[in-house]
């Protein structure tokens, strides 16, 4: 699915369900926890925190949507396209460091 239909299904659902867009702040501090969620998961299970026995139920897949979700009301009520910023970005990062990682001993 294109980045635009999700924008467009998010805004749908909020006009729907969620009856209006938090404003801006609030979002943003929305997806700051989300994404601080995200960070507890990959710390605790990937990193060398201890993972609680009471987040290993935790989904990382669900967290990660939780931060598109926001991440998409933002662009909708900011007005931002991401479908076309991030063809933008992909085709900057592509020219930039088309060789920078091929050449790059660490990660060889």
């Amino acid at each position: 699915m294109e980045i635009t239909k999700l924008q467009q299904e998010v805004d749908e659902w909020i006009k729907t369900v969620g009856v209006r867009y938090f404003n801006e702040l609030t979002n943003m501090a929305m997806l700051t926890e989300e994404v601080g969620e995200v960070a507890r998961i990959i710390a605790r299970r990937y990193g060398e925190q201890s993972e609680k026995e009471s987040d290993k139920t935790k989904d990382l897949g669900e967290e990660l949507a939780d931060v598109l979700f926001v991440t998409l009301c933002l662009a909708n009520q900011t007005g931002t396209n991401l479908q076309e910023a991030f063809d933008r970005k992909m085709k900057l990062k592509t020219e930039r460091d088309q060789k920078r990682h091929l050449n790059n001993e660490k990660l060889k």
